[in-house]
């Protein structure tokens, strides 16, 4: 694998009483930069343990990271000049103010600036991936089991909910998690279980993951360990057996799901371009929800944070490491065409970063 830079750090303010820093350390192989130059992305991690956003962009040819404060931050969706971010009780929106990017201090870096416009309050109801369906947002709804959209008027629109689950209620029967889109529309979801019971999922978490069809509700490939992020890519489905810690494609004819790779952590989190996948990793809690996962086993020699797999040689070519301050990641996306956001999320006071005001210009 490619060599590493030294490790860089940042200073986080979080609040102003109690631990005002949170030091988060990192490292990444000297080709993340060219690999992030050469398809015009940067990077979008999302960490509920930390509560953070974070962004890793270019500045020049400096990868740079910024992390921002979204309560127990979950799925990530990106749309046409727009975020969503699952957080506690709620999803924030955020829109690009392309136009007043480069203003940014430093001035000339910056070429997109998001900031939080507004929230929906849903309640907990545990978001999990979402994703957006031109204008609708999809939300996995884990507590419900079921994937919703919103609306003005209510907490969350029931849209779908795997046939094995009887009724909508409160109690993450099947702990439902990944949503994959194909031709802009639900097409695939991951669960840990088959179960329609409270908390029904967790006795077989070891191997009753599954993957789920949206528009026929079969159910096309079982045995997983956790499974969370499938994707439709290249004419191929994709998924991680997160429990084991691997990068594994489904065929959906058999149900036969191949190996393509193992990982040094809890994988979970998956974004794809051209040849490559982005996967997250995370370290595990000494709580009963990993007891017995396979991945368990190896718990000392775990990573957090994004491993970049090529897929055609099925190795591992590139790394960002977290050491300190991040020890999970919950999802990664890309944003395309941009190359060094300005993310400005609901809280930028408590972080020390400046607070940007948009109004109209007087006419």
């Amino acid at each position: 694998m490619n060599a590493k830079s030294p490790q860089s750090s940042i200073n986080l303010r979080e609040s102003a009483d109690g631990i005002p820093y949170r030091e988060i350390r990192y490292e990444h192989s000297l080709n993340l930069g060219p690999i992030l130059e050469r398809f015009g992305v940067s990077l979008l991690v999302s960490t509920y343990q930390a509560g953070k956003l974070g962004v890793i962009g270019l500045d020049g040819d400096r990868v740079v990271c910024s992390f921002h404060n979204f309560e127990r931050a979950m799925g990530v969706a990106i749309g046409d000049g727009r975020i969503a971010v699952g957080a506690t009780g709620q999803i924030w929106f955020l829109r690009n103010a392309a136009k007043i990017a480069a203003q940014i201090e430093p001035a000339g870096h910056h070429d997109a600036c998001f900031l939080t416009r507004s929230s929906h309050v849903t309640g907990e109801i545990e978001v999990h991936e979402m994703a957006w369906a031109h204008d609708e947002l999809w939300l996995v709804n884990t507590a419900f089991s079921c994937l919703c959209t919103l609306d003005e008027q209510h907490s969350f629109v029931p849209r779908w909910r795997p046939p094995f689950v009887s009724s909508l209620a409160a109690e993450d029967r099947c702990h439902l998690n990944g949503l994959a889109m194909e031709d802009g529309r639900p097409r695939y979801v991951t669960a840990m279980s088959e179960t329609d019971t409270p908390q029904g999922w967790r006795p077989g978490k070891s191997t009753g993951g599954c993957l789920i069809d949206v528009p026929s509700g079969a159910t096309v490939a079982r045995g997983f360990a956790m499974p969370h992020s499938p994707r439709v890519h290249q004419g191929r489905i994709w998924l991680l057996d997160s429990g084991r810690g691997r990068l594994v494609t489904v065929d959906p004819k058999t149900g036969n799901a191949e190996v393509v790779c193992e990982l040094p952590g809890y994988a979970r989190g998956l974004a794809m371009v051209g040849p490559l996948a982005l996967v997250g990793l995370s370290k595990i809690r000494e709580t009963s929800t990993f007891g017995g996962v396979p991945v368990a086993d190896r718990r000392d020699e775990l990573k957090c944070g994004v491993a970049i797999v090529e897929l055609g040689s099925v190795r591992q070519v590139s790394l960002l490491e977290f050491h300190s301050g991040v020890e999970e990641i919950f999802d990664v996306q890309l944003l395309t065409g941009v190359r060094n956001p300005v993310i400005s999320g609901p809280y930028p006071g408590r972080e020390g970063n400046q607070v940007i005001w948009l109004v109209p210009q007087p006419r």
